[in-house]
């Protein structure tokens, strides 16, 4: 999920979409997804935020053998890409950023839909910062309780899928939260990121699924951080809690080659 950015140099308010936004909230949030079905980034101003991320994070950006082509290949192909890293800080979003614009994923900024905590929403100029960086709301259940967000939940995950199938990319942090115990180790993923995957396909979509694990150091420095971009895995499981799985298990691995090249 992302965070705020300062992207005033770049944020020239021309975001597109149908009508006024409307205010980000649980009571309100059908409304909420209708508009981000069809909204659109400002591509030019996504990409120099993501430019500016680069220059003030600049992390340290390995690739397993053969990653780099099979990525530049992948993006070039105009297959969606699931990216799933994993989430230790409320930098990482920056981090992520940074890192798509220092590897062959800057051919998709502009087209790539973040997953971002409806809270960051809230304030309108802060909104407009995470609308150019593709954000999409979400209402989590450690906010609002389980019962109350499933709705939302579901049309959270209709509208990424209907994204994805439209040729949009989606990055998402699948743990859901800062992991506070172990950051070598990849928290339980929920299936969420599976039934996106699972909506994409049936709805004619072929999505890949890339995983990029992230490593601060023992002191958590945020700037240089050590970042691992694994081979694109271009063939997933069928059901959502199989694909939850598999995600967890390529990204636990981008997380050892993360932490291993610190």
């Amino acid at each position: 999920m992302i965070g705020v950015v300062d992207v005033e140099r770049v944020d020239r308010g021309d975001v597109a979409a149908g009508g006024d936004p409307p205010e980000v909230e649980l009571d309100n949030a059908d409304a909420v997804y209708e508009y981000y079905r069809t909204h659109r980034q400002p591509v030019v101003a996504a990409k120099g935020a993501y430019a500016l991320l680069d220059l003030r994070y600049r992390p340290r950006v390995r690739f397993s053998s053969g990653a780099r082509r099979a990525v530049r290949d992948l993006v070039r192909s105009g297959r969606p890409v699931v990216v799933v890293a994993n989430h230790l800080t409320h930098s990482d979003q920056y981090v992520l950023a940074a890192t798509a614009w220092r590897t062959p994923l800057r051919r998709v900024i502009g087209y790539t839909r973040v997953l971002a905590k409806d809270e960051l929403f809230v304030d309108p100029a802060q909104r407009r910062k995470i609308d150019v960086m593709g954000g999409i709301p979400v209402f989590r259940g450690k906010d609002h309780g389980l019962r109350v967000v499933a709705d939302a939940g579901r049309r959270m995950m209709d509208v990424s899928a209907e994204r994805i199938s439209r040729g949009d990319s989606l990055a998402i942090f699948p743990e859901g939260t800062c992991n506070e115990g172990d950051p070598a180790r990849v928290q339980s993923i929920g299936s969420g990121v599976g039934h996106i995957v699972a909506r994409a396909v049936a709805r004619g979509a072929d999505p890949a699924l890339l995983a990029i694990g992230i490593c601060y150091g023992p002191e958590t420095r945020i700037r240089s951080a050590s970042v691992h971009v694994a081979v694109p895995d271009l063939t997933l499981p069928g059901k959502p809690m199989e694909v939850a799985r598999f995600a967890r298990e390529r990204l636990q691995s981008a997380v050892d080659a993360a932490v291993a090249a610190y």
